[in-house]
């Protein structure tokens, strides 16, 4: 175990997040979402819902300038709570709203896809990884 670190870091993804490089994306996939289909890296953990694993990556991962963070808009437009939640998890980053197949097309070229048991739908997110300053 680590100090300071994070328990839902676990190394597999720790290493993925530092081997990623400026502008490098994660996607945070809720259980429904076509991971495996989409993802040219993919880790699967099923026991972490979307909010609080965004939460913990963005303690060691600094986000990108606009656009730091993509979410799945719903057909009518409105927001949901586990959107809200991600939002926050970013410390308040504004979003871009991407349509379903819009969003699948980001994901496709995303450095990493985690796969997530998050059930609610529409719990997906895309961040970019900022400039690590030393």
């Amino acid at each position: 175990m680590l100090t300071g670190i994070d328990p839902l870091l676990v190394g597999p993804l720790l290493a993925h997040l530092d081997a990623m490089g400026h502008s490098d994306a994660v996607v945070l996939a809720d259980a429904h979402f076509p991971a495996a289909r989409v993802a040219t890296r993919l880790l699967e953990l099923p026991a972490v819902g979307t909010p609080a694993l965004l939460a913990a990556i963005c303690t060691v991962l600094p986000l990108d300038d606009a656009p730091a963070l993509d979410l799945m808009d719903t057909p009518d437009h409105t927001r949901l709570p586990v959107q809200d939640e991600l939002i926050a998890a970013t410390g308040g980053a504004e979003p871009r709203m991407l349509d379903r197949f819009a969003f699948y097309t980001e994901a496709q070229g995303a450095f990493l896809v985690v796969r997530t048991g998050e059930t609610r739908t529409y719990g997906n997110a895309l961040v970019r990884k900022g400039v690590v300053h030393a």
